[in-house]
């Protein structure tokens, strides 16, 4: 697991760390993301059906992002804690926009806290097309029941939080 880092212009808040991991598999890739802390005090979207939706980063979410390696396009996954979740490609810095296709997702979400403290766990089977070798970001989206909003990421640019930049994206995968 690698610890993800909270974004210098927001709140403390409830969340106190963040971790992910990520590996390709033959058909796409798996993911993990392990939030810590305050669990009860964060918005969690209501369960629901495997369905691609818009506009899940909204509310809190997981992000992956994955770009080949010395290339321009990359793709774009949102995971909800709800069970949904969409994917997008790019063709260079949020330009040419459009649904990415996607063979089967597996999103499984866990929770427990006592004391005011927890953890929240989605793990994420991804069958996808996936080139590698590729560098990729891996965020988090967590909203806070007071309406605040975390951003978290393995690296962030000077400025506000931009998921999108290449500077998010520091871990690199290559196919075994």
């Amino acid at each position: 697991m690698q610890a993800l880092t909270l974004h210098p212009s927001c709140d403390t808040g409830p969340i106190t760390a963040v971790s992910a991991k990520i590996r390709p598999t033959e058909d796409g890739c798996e993911a993990e993301f392990v939030l810590s802390g305050g669990i009860d005090q964060i918005v969690l979207p209501e369960p629901g059906p495997s369905l691609r939706t818009d506009d899940l980063w909204k509310t809190t979410c997981f992000e992956i992002f994955w770009q080949p390696l010395g290339g321009s396009t990359y793709r774009e996954f949102n995971l909800s804690p709800s069970g949904r979740w969409a994917a997008y490609d790019f063709d260079g810095f949020r330009e040419g926009m459009r649904d990415a296709p996607v063979e089967a997702m597996a999103l499984a979400t866990a929770q427990g806290s006592a004391n005011g403290k927890g953890e929240l766990v989605l793990k994420a089977a991804i069958a996808a097309e996936l080139p590698a070798p590729a560098q990729v970001a891996l965020n988090a989206i967590v909203e806070h029941r007071d309406g605040g909003l975390q951003f978290w990421a393995l690296a962030f640019d000077e400025g506000k939080a931009e998921f999108h930049s290449e500077t998010c994206r520091q871990w690199k995968v290559e196919r075994v």
